[in-house]
């Protein structure tokens, strides 16, 4: 019986992980690898293409404003159910856009059913695990996401090396497909029956202003959110630009950071189990910054050791300070935490791509937008080794130790 309920919490975590999936790989990070086949179909500047993934991202911060209201009257896996409408509805839409802005519509939308899909999903995991498993639990929703976006960047280069750019919306309608699975199999097999029911708190500031830390872990999920944006959305355009990358190689690099976020997600996570979130934050910010400069230096080997850095830590970090929240709160005050906490990362978000786009746009190249990268990252590893260890962690750390 025991092995049994094991089995079903570990089945539980894979369905979150694949919805995580269909959420940020498909309807987040997909448009950084298709960025310079749409720019070039789109006839649109290195700005305005950055403008579109602002787009998303802003939809993603108001989506986030939202659920800190929506937390303190409805269930969670509710809230993770509209995310997938919103999502595949918007993913529907960028298959069909003739033009930049019914683009940025469909963008728009998948940005908030993102926020809906992602703020849930790392509290139903670990509740799903024994505690002793929460950040190994947490980290295989990031590796969801590296599937995705495996998945993404080898799909993107098939259909770009037979149709050329234009190709870019018949990725979209692969994934819409794929995306309608995955919600039917979560709405069959995941049910809300066990959550309980939501109770209501205080605002969300004043909910996360009672935990422990929450100053230097918000600078840090902020931190992270500016610069692994930045390097994401503008990888490929600056190995294909910059470097002198064919879309082919640059797409290869993409799909390796992709399959680096499977590894990231559940090794960090896995750490983070054994040493606490702290020093495993402090590391995975540095091993990020370190990757900005190997994707700077245009060779082959630092290239792909950077893409492989900056890919486990995209996949580890988020996962590591969901984690920290995670233990730090309960049922109640998780979703209001973990929601405004949220809004300060997609607050970075915003600003990141149209800075780098703009940046780009002056300066004639992406150095300067790596080397911004990897100085925030650097910021995220300061402010997160200012963390004390959540209180409930360290009860049960010790309660092992006895």
């Amino acid at each position: 019986m025991a092995a049994m309920t094991r089995a079903r919490g570990w089945g539980v975590v894979v369905l979150v992980a694949l919805g995580a999936a269909v959420a940020q790989a498909f309807g987040r990070f997909t448009y950084s690898v298709l960025l310079p086949a749409v720019r070039d179909d789109l006839g649109v500047s290195n700005t305005v293409a950055g403008l579109l993934g602002t787009a998303n991202v802003a939809a993603y911060l108001a989506g986030t404003l939202l659920i800190i209201r929506a937390t303190a009257t409805v269930r969670l896996m509710t809230i993770m159910r509209v995310g997938f409408t919103l999502s595949l509805t918007g993913l529907a839409i960028a298959a069909v856009a003739p033009n930049g802005a019914v683009l940025a519509l469909g963008l728009v939308v998948m940005g908030l059913g993102g926020a809906c899909i992602w703020i849930p999903s790392p509290a139903i995991a670990a509740a799903a695990v024994p505690p002793a498993r929460r950040g190994t639990a947490v980290g295989m929703i990031g590796a969801g996401i590296g599937t995705g976006i495996v998945f993404a960047g080898r799909l993107s280069e098939a259909l770009r090396d037979r149709w050329g750019v234009e190709a870019w919306q018949d990725v979209y309608r692969i994934e819409t497909a794929i995306g309608l699975v995955v919600a039917l199999a979560i709405v069959v097999l995941l049910r809300p029956d066990a959550e309980p029911a939501p109770a209501r708190t205080g605002s969300g500031l004043a909910v996360l202003r009672t935990m422990q830390g929450w100053v230097p872990l918000t600078l840090a999920y902020a931190a992270f959110g500016f610069s692994y944006l930045l390097a994401i959305t503008y990888l490929t355009a600056r190995l294909e630009d910059d470097a002198g990358y064919s879309d082919g190689r640059a797409a290869g690099v993409f799909a390796a950071v992709g399959l680096a976020t499977i590894v990231g997600g559940i090794a960090l996570g896995a750490v983070a189990d054994r040493i606490g979130p702290r020093p495993s934050l402090v590391g995975g910010f540095a091993l990020f910054a370190a990757g900005t400069g190997g994707i700077l230096s245009g060779q082959t080997a630092a290239v792909l050791a950077g893409g492989v850095a900056i890919g486990m830590m995209f996949g580890g970090l988020p996962s590591v300070i969901a984690t920290y929240i995670v233990q730090a709160s309960d049922h109640v005050t998780y979703g209001p935490r973990y929601a405004v906490a949220t809004l300060a990362f997609g607050i970075a978000q915003v600003t990141s791509p149209q800075i780098g786009g703009l940046i780009a746009d002056l300066t004639g190249s992406f150095t300067m937008v790596f080397l911004l990268s990897g100085g925030v990252a650097l910021l995220g590893a300061v402010a997160s080794s200012m963390l004390p260890t959540p209180e409930p962690e360290r009860e049960r750390v010790a309660a092992a130790r006895a």
